[in-house]
């Protein structure tokens, strides 16, 4: 008779009440509710897959949320979830007002930190490690980081900081792609039980007190335990950072990761655990393509229109095969970006600088310095994460780079931490920079030739997730800094001033309310002609954006009115002060306010002098 072990799992303490021999089998349960569960609602699949064994095992081990667990990045944390008191609602995952898909302070206590983005969870464990320690807990705050994530720089500022505390913090790698496979076996599996273990913990801390007191000695035993660990492991560069390095171990192998990580549960001081896992582990299409099953809308996809990514690809392929000197960058984001195909057949012009995005920058500032032509392909909510270098290392020095800002605006299910409706906002003060809105294919192409032969700037083409409209609303030349009149009202009522794809929404709602239209193209430069005669010709203006509001596109044009000393009113559409959760683009912007029945109601109050 078959006994559904997962139907008992309601929180980690359930979890523990089960025999080390049954866990195997909850694995499998697990791992086939996972495939179902993002079958239906899409989401993060391979990742996912990878870490059931080793979720099982802390959980097992350790007591959350006592124990701090810290995932990075967080996208794989459905079995945590799974495990924490989700179950139920696990239905709802990335769906509107339903469980995140990353974890979330305010969703569980067992959540402890936000990581949608990655390579921040060393650093946010040693904080929690370190007032553990100040408040005399035994519980260890424990970092879980994927060798992708592990590619950042704040991950090794973590690690620089961590190995010189005193602090009882772990730091788990989980490694799916490194060439160490090899290492994995019963030899490595013995040493990492015994260097984990008790007995060599206190002979190693006893030898340090006996051979204290005579430092050349205690030198030489350091370098020689040092060379005899760098022979069969390859952990000598976290023991420099001052971490015990212990793996590289199985991550699938459930008995051993308990026995490990019980081990080290009694050990003091910064310890690091290496394992190999593999993403999709024990579904055969996952672990054979991890790529496609990375983020997957679900398993049987069904032919779309081409989508904005799409058109950006086809454009590169364009332009390389014109220009050699082209070269395009991408902080691990190559297939997301539409950089695949180009990563293939130009190779030699391709980089992906890992999950490094100020890297990126810097990296392509040097690129054109030498006289080649960079191409930066980053998501919205990625590009923030290089804002120090797109000032300090780009536009302070007048680099020419083209933005390819793929996902602005609101992305759907992958919530607050992927948004990326504050982009106009950081970038529109930024001296020496362009920032482009396309509303279709046309215009998209027209923009990136624009940029590419633009020099002494920062060029950004910014564009939103989805498919291209299929109106062709704008076929007249891009030219810098003019807008286009996409219709013209019979009455000098309502003028509208649209900042992007927002334009294709719209379009039908201004004709049926005769407003006049105008797609606006450039955030900077403004179009200054367009908006003074406008502004001195009709009753209200309205500006929008898919962006936040505050500092948006709309706010260059209530500054330019407030130089010129017009006086109109002027109603500003967009995205409040707040940080939109996770959903469908549409129920996000009805929530918001920025489907077409909301807009046209804020409209009509604001023209009748209502407070909206």
């Amino acid at each position: 008779m078959n006994i559904n072990l997962l139907d008992k799992i309601n929180s980690p303490d359930d979890l523990k009440k089960l025999k080390k021999s049954e866990i195997p089998i909850l694995a499998d349960e697990i791992r086939n509710f996972l495939i179902r569960l993002v079958h239906k609602n899409g989401g993060h699949l391979a990742s996912n897959l990878g870490v059931v064994e080793l979720t099982l095992a802390l959980h097992f081990v350790f007591n959350s949320p006592e124990d701090k667990f810290v995932w990075d990045v967080g996208h794989q944390t459905y079995t945590h979830k799974l495990l924490t008191g989700r179950k139920k609602e696990l239905h709802t995952l990335r769906q509107f007002k339903g469980i995140s898909g990353f974890p979330k302070i305010s969703e569980s206590i067992h959540d402890v930190f936000g990581t949608g983005h990655s390579s921040t969870s060393i650093s946010a464990a040693l904080g929690m490690s370190e007032a553990m320690r100040k408040n005399k807990s035994k519980n260890k705050a424990i970092a879980i980081i994927g060798d992708g994530a592990m590619t950042a720089g704040m991950a090794f500022e973590g690690l620089n900081n961590a190995g010189n505390s005193k602090s009882n913090i772990l730091v788990i790698l989980n490694d799916n792609d490194m060439s160490i496979s090899n290492n994995v076996g019963a030899l490595n599996n013995y040493l990492t039980r015994l260097l984990s273990g008790k007995v060599y913990s206190e002979l190693k801390s006893t030898g340090k007190k006996i051979l204290g007191g005579m430092p050349s000695i205690l030198k030489l035993a350091r370098k020689t335990e040092e060379h005899v660990k760098g022979m069969i492991t390859p952990g000598t560069l976290f023991e420099e950072f001052g971490f015990n390095y212990l793996g590289p171990i199985d991550g699938h192998n459930i008995n051993l990761l308990i026995d490990t990580l019980k081990n080290i549960k009694n050990l003091n001081g910064p310890q690091f655990l290496h394992i190999v896992t593999k993403k999709g582990f024990g579904y055969k299409p996952a672990e054979k393509d991890p790529n496609k099953f990375h983020g997957i809308s679900n398993l049987e996809t069904t032919k779309k229109n081409k989508t904005f990514t799409e058109s950006f690809e086809d454009w590169i392929l364009k332009t390389a095969a014109k220009d050699k000197k082209l070269c395009a960058i991408t902080p691990a984001m190559s297939d997301g970006s539409g950089l695949s195909k180009f990563s293939k057949k130009y190779s030699n012009q391709f980089y992906d600088v890992g999950i490094a995005e100020q890297h990126a920058v810097t990296f392509a500032c040097g690129l054109s310095l030498a006289g080649l032509k960079p191409v930066v392909a980053i998501y919205s909510t990625f590009l923030q994460r290089a804002y120090d270098q797109v000032i300090h290392d780009a536009a302070i020095q007048k680099i020419s780079i083209v933005f390819a800002v793929d996902r602005a605006g609101i992305v759907g299910a992958d919530g607050s931490t992927h948004t990326g409706n504050f982009d106009i906002s950081f970038i529109r003060c930024i001296p020496n920079t362009i920032i482009m809105c396309p509303i279709n294919e046309f215009e998209m192409h027209q923009m990136l030739d624009l940029a590419y032969s633009t020099n002494g700037l920062l060029s950004f083409v910014r564009y939103p997730r989805g498919s291209l409209p299929i109106n062709k609303l704008s076929n007249t030349k891009v030219l810098l800094g003019k807008s286009q009149l996409i219709f013209k009202s019979k009455k000098q009522e309502v003028a509208i001033f649209a900042f992007g794809n927002i334009a294709n929404q719209i379009y039908e709602l201004c004709k049926l309310e005769n407003f006049t239209l105008i797609n606006m193209r450039f955030v900077k430069p403004i179009d200054v002609n367009t908006v003074i005669n406008t502004a001195k010709k009709f009753k209200i203006l309205v500006t929008i954006e898919d962006n936040a509001i505050s500092g948006g596109a709309g706010s260059s044009v209530n500054e330019l009115l407030a130089q010129k000393k017009i006086i109109k009113p002027i109603l500003n559409i967009g995205y409040g002060d707040f940080f939109p959760e996770h959903g469908s683009q549409d129920e996000i912007n009805q929530t918001y306010g920025l489907d077409n029945d909301s807009i046209i109601s804020k409209i009509k109050n604001f023209l009748t002098k209502k407070i909206v």
